[in-house]
């Protein structure tokens, strides 16, 4: 079957597109809403996101979507991207048609509203003024996972919506088995970082945002189909075929904050900016999953950004932009970025300490899930299981449990994606290393576009054709394993431990 020969395709079309428009004029409202919206209008833009929310969700989940849908399926269809199409359009209506316009409109609505008590709570270090807000959007979660249904626990029911096939017993071997090994070299890399830091000075936000701009350009993001504007907490969202807008935050002190904030969100923007364009709200024009999306932003920040080849090519043009850098050298820029501390913040963390910060937050919620913990007892919880795992305690809520913004939007099961994304960008990358002839001399000279090829065509151009799994496998030519994700660890802990 081709596209054109169904009419019933032809409408899964013409609705598919209709629906990501509309949630489009959503993520939208979202965007203004943590970059630009006047303090006070957070009420009437809850209803504007609530009411579009609800709309896309009715004309998805419209009996002639579900019609048209048993007439694909008794086609024969012999085009991949179609196919593929039809599967995922069977998959998000089954899911869909399960959700009342009540819970879609609710969840809306007080996801909206939560942003804002969430931010003045993070503000103001008290977790008390956001555990009503959080109670309610746990509920709603539960609701949705009791509408989707499940086999063992409601969490995977919640993680399904970000990564598909994933499931909460394959995340729990996963994360013990690599909390041991990571702690071992939290240990190792800590010996090793050594002292120092950035020359003293002020790194003005200006000159931070056009050196920003200058290398996220030369990696190859589009600015005539992007922009970078500041948040609370950066983000990564896609408007349109050509509208794809990222964020930052600026720290004076330390431009490298910034720097790689706006990487590892571009590594998002160039992964959408290679999707296909004509298929924008199809299957087949959409990211796979967050696991894989994760997987572009973190291989072009950690294993491009705070790469040595990175700082060896970038450190004359960050002179010209902060003067004060004449004091310093590529090498102690490099580590600088890679200096492994234990902290606070997951957003500031390096790159071995950063998934013990992705365990503490999947034990936390998976716990708050299967309601064996109390929204009241959170903060406690989150303290006693980051000392455990961190060794040390936790100064207040800022820097605890109020951190992140994803549970202000109900994201549950959102952050395993972290992890599961440095694991495929470190076996992403392991094979462009083979596969792309003088990559490292390519990317010492700052040429990237040998790079982004390999990833357009091995993961851009599929969209959802394939499964996570299956596009992993067919572009590394192996399941994905934590193997090349430890072996790049203690790569670079040994290069902490020998420059």
């Amino acid at each position: 079957m081709k596209q054109t020969e169904s009419f019933a395709y032809s409408n899964l079309l013409g609705r598919s597109k209709e629906v990501a428009l509309l949630n489009s004029v959503s993520s939208h409202l979202h965007w203004d809403q943590q970059t630009y919206i006047p303090a006070s209008a957070g009420y009437y833009r809850a209803a504007q996101i609530s009411s579009i929310s609800t709309l896309a969700h009715q004309r998805w989940t419209d009996q002639e979507v579900g019609e048209w849908l048993k007439v694909v399926e008794n086609e024969e269809i012999t085009d991949v991207a179609a196919a593929a199409n039809a599967r995922e359009w069977r998959r998000s209506y089954d899911r869909a048609v399960k959700l009342p316009d009540r819970l879609v409109e609710e969840t809306a609505r007080e996801t909206s509203l939560a942003h804002e008590v969430w931010f003045n709570a993070r503000n103001a270090s008290d977790f008390s003024v956001f555990a009503p807000c959080l109670r309610r959007l746990l509920s709603l979660s539960l609701d949705h996972a009791d509408c989707w249904g499940y086999e063992e626990s409601p969490y995977d029911a919640l993680i399904e919506s970000y990564e598909q096939g994933g499931r909460e017993r394959d995340l729990s071997v996963l994360f013990d088995s690599l909390a041991p090994e990571l702690s071992g070299l939290v240990l190792a890399g800590e010996a090793a970082s050594g002292s120092g830091g950035l020359p003293e000075g002020c790194y003005p936000k200006h000159a931070q945002a056009a050196f920003n701009e200058e290398v996220a350009r030369a990696f190859g993001f589009d600015f005539s189909a992007g922009r970078v504007d500041t948040a609370a907490h950066p983000f990564c969202t896609t408007l349109g075929p050509k509208d794809i807008r990222l964020t930052t935050r600026y720290d004076e002190t330390d431009f490298t904050s910034s720097l790689l904030g706006v990487l590892h969100e571009a590594g998002h923007g160039l992964y959408e900016q290679g999707l296909p364009e004509n298929d924008f709200g199809l299957p087949s024009g959409t990211a796979v999953s967050l696991g894989i999306h994760e997987s572009q932003s973190r291989l072009w920040e950690n294993h491009i950004g705070r790469s040595l080849e990175f700082w060896q090519k970038w450190f004359p043009v960050a002179v010209v932009h902060f003067p004060q850098l004449k004091q310093s050298t590529p090498e102690a820029i490099f580590r600088h970025v890679n200096r492994v501390q234990r902290s606070w913040i997951r957003v500031e963390a390096d790159e071995v300490t950063y998934d013990l910060h992705i365990i503490l937050r999947f034990r936390i919620e998976r716990a708050l899930i299967t309601k064996e913990l109390r929204v009241e007892d959170l903060p406690a919880a989150w303290n006693a299981e980051f000392e455990r795992l961190f060794g040390m305690k936790v100064p207040d809520d800022a820097k605890g449990c109020l951190q992140d913004v994803h549970w202000s939007g109900a994201s549950f099961g959102y952050f395993p994606t972290y992890t599961l994304g440095n694991l495929n960008a470190a076996s992403l990358f392991a094979c462009a290393s083979k596969e792309i002839h003088g990559l490292e001399e390519n990317l010492r000279d700052g040429f990237y576009a040998p790079l982004l090829s390999w990833l357009r065509n091995s993961v851009h151009r599929h969209g959802s054709i394939f499964s996570p799994g299956e596009l992993m496998e067919r572009a590394t030519g192996n399941p994905v394993s934590s193997r090349a994700y430890i072996a790049h660890l203690q790569k670079k802990v040994l290069a902490l431990a020998t420059l």
